[in-house]
């Protein structure tokens, strides 16, 4: 952050400068340079909850707020720093001012995720798509597939959009030993799309399921799998899912409150061990803090391949998945320090974004931050949002 500054350029000495041929006298010099200030720096936050993040085919940079709306940064540079920041909020034709998902879509379109409906942005106007065009639930969460199909989840469940409207997409229950969860018993909590072009969905209750549409389309194919505790899973309300480099998928879990249970952490399942007896396909990792019994909303992988865990209450783990072949945790590496511990109080990393420059941006509950090689650093409406 930069600091006030004030240059002031030292005033000139009079000086009396006599001639020996005529005895005249030179004046005192009195036009000192004005003093230089630096304009001030905005510190507040853009938001104290940054839930969502988005780098557009444009590189721009979106980020989702709980009662801010959507924040867009503009990275051109033929606009003025004091005119990149912008916030889009409900007067300008969002569905809702909180934004818990944003995608982009084959024309460009941004659609951004929130607690009534979704919201398209054409880059003029907006357009809301709520109980009426068919999306109903709160907390909607979004992906767009490699094929160009949006998919949504919230509270009710999953939905496609058909072009128009979007549609119910039904999900198989699956049956659990001692049912619990965390806020809704079927709520999708995240949507992701594998290497083999597989649907994952994390479900609040009812664990993780995987949807192949090749198998959906052929005959005799399972189209769905589902994984619970009984697989391996830390709980059965699957926050977040995450494909590493190797083809391995981590699963992010979260505790229960209806009832109660400490429970949850990530778990890493192997898709090539799960046809052998003789390997198990899902990996806890008991021996490391805060990645068995608490709460693990989200899971990341960045561009090098590196897999982030967001531990709340703990930090952020980062792992080199070729390496992480065990539960010993030595490939963990914990990062826990920023620069306002004040705002991170409780480490709650609520989303992640590695921009196309390779700076990496975490949104907190407390705020956004940048991550410097060993330290989260907070990102105020004033920056620093270059290095």
């Amino acid at each position: 952050m930069l600091h006030w500054r004030s240059i002031i350029l030292p005033s000139l000495l009079s000086s009396l400068v006599f001639m020996a041929s005529c005895n005249a006298q030179v004046p005192a010099a009195t036009d000192a340079p004005a003093p230089v200030v630096q304009a001030a720096v905005d510190t507040a936050q853009i938001s104290d909850y940054i839930v969502a993040a988005l780098e557009d085919s444009r590189g721009d940079l979106w980020f989702g707020t709980v009662g801010d709306g959507v924040v867009r940064y503009s990275t051109d540079p033929a606009v003025a720093p004091g005119d990149r920041l912008r916030y889009f909020t409900t007067a300008d034709g969002l569905a809702d001012m909180v934004a818990s998902s944003i995608v982009e879509d084959t024309q460009g379109h941004i659609w951004i995720g929130s607690h009534d409906g979704a919201t398209r942005f054409d880059g003029r106007t907006f357009t809301a798509y709520k109980t009426a065009e068919g999306l109903h639930g709160a907390g909607c969460v979004l992906l767009v597939d490699r094929k160009w199909t949006l998919w949504a989840g919230t509270n009710d469940g999953a939905f496609r959009f058909d072009g128009t409207r979007f549609q119910p997409f039904a999900i198989p229950t699956p049956r659990i030993i001692a049912p619990s969860h965390k806020w809704v018993a079927g709520k999708v909590w995240e949507i992701m799309e594998d290497s083999k072009g597989n649907i994952w969905f994390g479900r609040d209750g009812y664990g993780a399921c995987r949807y192949d549409p090749s198998a959906a389309l052929g005959t005799g194919g399972t189209a769905f799998t589902h994984f619970t505790q009984t697989d391996g899973l830390c709980s059965n309300n699957v926050a977040s899912i995450v494909e590493d480099p190797q083809g391995h998928i981590w699963f992010g879990c979260i505790t229960s409150d209806f009832p109660p249970k400490r429970e949850g952490g990530v778990a890493r399942y192997d898709p090539s061990a799960a046809p052998r007896a003789d390997v198990r396909s899902m990996t806890q990792f008991p021996d490391v803090q805060g990645l068995t019994g608490g709460d693990v909303y989200n899971v990341y992988r960045d561009r090098a391949g590196y897999i982030w865990v967001a531990a709340v209450g703990v930090g952020a783990y980062r792992l080199d998945a070729s390496t992480a072949q065990g539960a010993s945790g030595n490939s963990f590496t914990l990062f826990d320090r920023t620069d306002r511990p004040d705002r991170a109080q409780n480490f709650g990393i609520q989303a992640f974004l590695e921009d196309r420059k390779g700076t990496q941006w975490f949104g907190f509950s407390g705020g956004l931050f940048r991550f410097d090689g060993r330290t989260f650093v907070n990102v105020t409406r004033g920056g620093p949002w270059e290095r």
